[in-house]
């Protein structure tokens, strides 16, 4: 028996979902985009004031992946229409142990009527693009967003359900 949970995060849990983004953040991400890139998405992201706009205004849904009680990491939805789902964050601070295909079964199951689940992910992110595919994804499109500071996020849009599972 793994013990691993999803709880769903409260605004109480900001501080904690913010200390493991830039945890992983800093361990993943610097062999795909730049040190200044990094800051400014965290910043932008990861705020206390943006998690709380996410969770408030924006109609993000943020769990908690525990085991045993001490957390794993978080992932983040948004339902977009009738079985349509986007998949904002997908975050754990431990990899290749099996717990990323554990959690997605545990957030697939929070999710019965789940008909298509969309997500973004760099296209340089070649760890994270596998598991999607692992896991059943396959990519949509690609897509090229600029979003400030002349930074511009280069991704798959992937998509899971219509069939695909």
């Amino acid at each position: 028996m793994t013990n691993i949970a999803l709880r769903r995060a409260i605004e109480a849990d900001i501080p904690l979902i913010r200390q493991m983004a830039e945890r992983i953040w800093w361990e993943h991400y610097p062999s795909i985009i730049s040190a200044d890139q990094i800051a400014f998405m965290l910043e932008l992201i990861y705020s206390d004031s943006a998690l709380q706009r996410q969770m408030q205004t924006e109609g993000q849904v943020f769990w908690l992946a525990e085991k045993n009680g001490q957390a794993l990491g978080f992932l983040a939805v948004s339902q977009k229409g009738l079985g349509d789902y986007f998949l904002h964050k997908f975050y754990l601070d431990t990899r290749g142990r099996g717990f990323g295909t554990i959690v997605f079964e545990l957030l697939l199951a929070r999710y019965p009527d789940l008909q298509e689940l969309r997500l973004r992910v760099n296209r340089r992110n070649f760890k994270s693009v596998n598991f999607y595919f692992k896991v059943g994804f396959r990519i949509e499109f690609c897509i090229d967003t600029p979003f400030g500071e002349d930074y511009v996020m280069d991704d798959f849009q992937m998509i899971f359900g219509a069939g695909i599972r």
